[in-house]
């Protein structure tokens, strides 16, 4: 595959981002599909153009775009969900049987901390 942004040193612009995502994208396919990417010890020129243009759109998004930070819910809450649902239980019906209120096991669920 042919190298391509052989003279860019800096992304500034969102079209010349796009364009290297686009191609970087492309890379990772050719790359991997040949298996340049198989040994992770092994510095080659895929790997090398992998890192430059990697990094110059990684810059890019940290100076320029601004991403939302991505919310995880908590693997406990995720369990009693699926326990609920397994069980046929709805927020009422759990509450009771932890013994805590309504209200406190809904705030709970919806991952508002709670303070004493």
């Amino acid at each position: 595959m042919k190298i391509q942004f052989e003279k860019l040193m800096e992304i500034s612009a969102l079209e010349t981002y796009d364009a290297a995502m686009k191609y970087l994208n492309e890379w990772v396919d050719y790359a991997t599909k040949n298996g340049y990417f198989e040994d992770t010890n092994v510095e080659n020129d895929y790997t090398r153009e992998f890192s430059r243009i990697a990094g110059m759109c990684a810059d890019y998004e940290n100076i320029y775009l601004k991403f939302k930070n991505i919310k995880f819910k908590n693997p406990l809450l995720v369990t009693i969900e699926k326990e609920m649902r397994k069980k046929n239980l709805n927020q009422r019906q759990t509450a009771e049987l932890l013994d805590v209120k309504e209200n406190t096991f809904s705030q709970i669920l919806s991952g508002k901390e709670m303070y004493q």
